[in-house]
Formats: C-alpha cells, sequence, structure tokens
C-alpha cells in the first residue's frame, strides 16, 4: 500500500524579539520527516503482524513458515534501525537547503545541532535565534538601576515641619484661593485676566533685568530693557505685550534664586513656609533679593504692596486652576510629588537658561 507523499515547503520569518532590525527567513523541508514517519507507521503495523502470524505459526508447528516471518522482522527491524541512526549524521540533505546551517560546527554534538529532524519545528526555529529571549533581563533593569541611582533630589531634614506646613497650605488652598479665583474667573473674562498676567510681569522688570546683569546676560538685559519700553508705552503700562508680538522680544527667565544656582551656591534643603509655599534656604534668599530689587516694594505704600500681591495671587490662580490639583491628587505622597517638583523645576532653570 503506497501512501501519496506531498512536498511542503513552509517560511517561517523569526522576528528577533530583542529588537534588532533584521529577521531570519528559514525554509523547512518536511519531505524527510513524512517519510520517516511513514516509515515508522509501516514498521509498527508489520511488527503487529508480524507477531501475530509468528504466534500463530509456532502454535500450529509451521516451522518454515514461522522461519519467514522471524527472518523478514529482523530485516524491517535492521532497516528501521539503520534509517533512525542516519537521521543524526552531519551529512544531511537539510545542510545545503538551510541556509542558517552553513555556518554551524558540524562538530558540535546531536543536541546542539539543528540536524535532530525528530525535535518539533518550532524548537528548532527557538535553536537558530542568536540569543535567547529573557522578558525579565537586564536591557531595561540596568538602564532604570542607572535611572534611580543617578535622580538627584533635595535634602529635607525638616520634613515634620513642612508636611505641617503642606497641609495648612494645602487647606488654604481648597478652603480660601480655589474659592476665590474661581468666583473671580466668572466674573473677569480671561482676555482681561491676562492683560493683568501681563501688567504684573512688566512691573516685575526691574527684578529680571538686574538679575540678567548679575548672569552676565548681556542680551537678556538689552531685552528686558526694550521690552519694558515698548510695553510701558505702546503696550499701554504692560497690560498688552506688542514687545513679543511684533518685535519678538521674548520675556527672560531670570530671578536671584537662579542667580545664586549660577554662583555654584546649593539649595542646602527644602522648606515648605506657611502662605508661601514649597522654598529652599537658596530660594529663600532669593525671594528676599528679588523683593529689594523690586522697586513697588520701595516706592509704594504697605497696603498697596499687600492689595496688589493679593491680587497678582488671585488672578494667576484664576488662569492656572487644575494645575496643583493634577499634582498632588494622582500622587500617592502628595508632599513628595510637590517637593521633588520643586526641585526639578529649579534645576530646569538652571540647566536651561
Amino acid at each position: 500500500m503506497a501512501f501519496p507523499l506531498r512536498k511542503k515547503r513552509l517560511t517561517v520569518r523569526v522576528n528577533n524579539l530583542l529588537g534588532k532590525k533584521d529577521c531570519k527567513k528559514t525554509k523547512i523541508n518536511w519531505h524527510s520527516q513524512q517519510f520517516m514517519l511513514v516509515c515508522h507507521v509501516h514498521f509498527s503495523i508489520f511488527s503487529i503482524i508480524s507477531s501475530h502470524l509468528l504466534t500463530e505459526c509456532i502454535t500450529e508447528g509451521k516451522v518454515k513458515n514461522s522461519s519467514i516471518v522471524l527472518v523478514s522482522f529482523i530485516a524491517l527491524l535492521s532497516f528501521s534501525t539503520h534509517n533512525e541512526a542516519s537521521d543524526h549524521t552531519p551529512a544531511s540533505p537539510l545542510d545545503s537547503r538551510n541556509p542558517a546551517l552553513k555556518h554551524m560546527d558540524h562538530d558540535q554534538s546531536s543536541e546542539e545541532s539543528l540536524l535532530d529532524r525528530n525535535a518539533h519545528p518550532l524548537a528548532q526555529l527557538a535553536d537558530e535565534t542568536e540569543e535567547a529571549f529573557d522578558p525579565f533581563e537586564d536591557e531595561w533593569d540596568e538602564e532604570g538601576e542607572d535611572f534611580f541611582e543617578e535622580t538627584e533630589t533635595i535634602n529635607d531634614p525638616l520634613q515634620p515641619f513642612n508636611r505641617a506646613m503642606f497641609t495648612f497650605n494645602d487647606k488654604l488652598y481648597y478652603w480660601a484661593l480655589k474659592p476665590v479665583a474661581r468666583g473671580y474667573r466668572f466674573v473677569v473674562p480671561k482676555r482681561a485676566r491676562i492683560s493683568v498676567r501681563k501688567f504684573f510681569s512688566n512691573l516685575a522688570t526691574p527684578v529680571r533685568f538686574v538679575n540678567c546683569l548679575l548672569q552676565g546676560r548681556t542680551k537678556g538685559v538689552g531685552i528686558e530693557t526694550a521690552r519694558f519700553v515698548v510695553n510701558t508705552t505702546v503696550g499701554i503700562a504692560g497690560f498688552f505685550d506688542p514687545a513679543y508680538s511684533l518685535c519678538k522680544l521674548e520675556k527672560q527667565e531670570a530671578d536671584f534664586d537662579q542667580t545664586l544656582g549660577i554662583y555654584k551656591m546649593q539649595q542646602v534643603c527644602y522648606i515648605n513656609w506657611p502662605l508661601l509655599g514649597a522654598s529652599s534656604v537658596r530660594g529663600t534668599l532669593g525671594f528676599i533679593g528679588d523683593t529689594v530689587f523690586d522697586p513697588v516694594w520701595w516706592l509704594a505704600p504697605l497696603g498697596v504692596k499687600i492689595g496688589l500681591t493679593l491680587h497678582e495671587e488671585v488672578n494667576e490662580t484664576s488662569l492656572t486652576i487644575g494645575d496643583y490639583e493634577g499634582l498632588t491628587q494622582p500622587a500617592l505622597d502628595p508632599y513628595l510629588a510637590l517637593r521633588n517638583a520643586y526641585f526639578q523645576n529649579r534645576q530646569s532653570k538652571l540647566e536651561f537658561r
């Protein structure tokens, strides 16, 4: 009985799971595997039949017939053993057809070789990959470890005090500042509130001017001078910003905290002041310095200064409602989230000035 054999080729693309761009194409010839499968099936069937016939011949005393059956069985057994042994020889037709096997060392053992056709085809493809894929391995872990090792933070020896002040400021924001800012936002249109922000920014020009001078940013000094002149005159006391919209002169980010950082002063430790919020030793000195450089604090009466400060804070909060909530509410520890955000913000002002 002849079983029709059909020669099939399966093209499998093995993608490198480690992120490499190249892929491998491996052609697997199934002809020899099908042939050996049929041989094993024939041998199993014939062994069952021959053992049955041999038992009947011996029982009935037909010695001649039993000898013929026994000889045929031994011959077929030797043929099957020979074919199984030849499967593990390096001189396989699969060598010349599979380009992945051209660079294999034929002295390898049969367990390490891809010539073991009795193995599952997917196992052969897995063996052909140059590196084993380990989803828990190193590449990300090493980078992650380096990342956490290199991440800087600010010293916080006053944490109990800082946490108490954070709770106070947090309640003050939700119970007083935010409701007032929402009412102010409801009454005052957004364009008007943006103009008020520009007005206060124009008033702070002397602070940025002095700090640009202390930092040696001569171009920044010139830009701040030109912006103040244009916005105070054409921009109607700074309520508009024609210096940027017409002349493309951008506001310079400069404060005394940044100036001290440029002169290599560290932040020392984190401090959360009541009302003022997140700061540091250097930031506190920077706040004092900016207050000294602000002419409003020298020229205006105390009541006017307090009124301007409160108005600026309420106006700015009305334009940024949701920013504080977006930082603290998703965090497991809102205090740490605010502290780290403050530290990173101050570092960025030094690195990208």
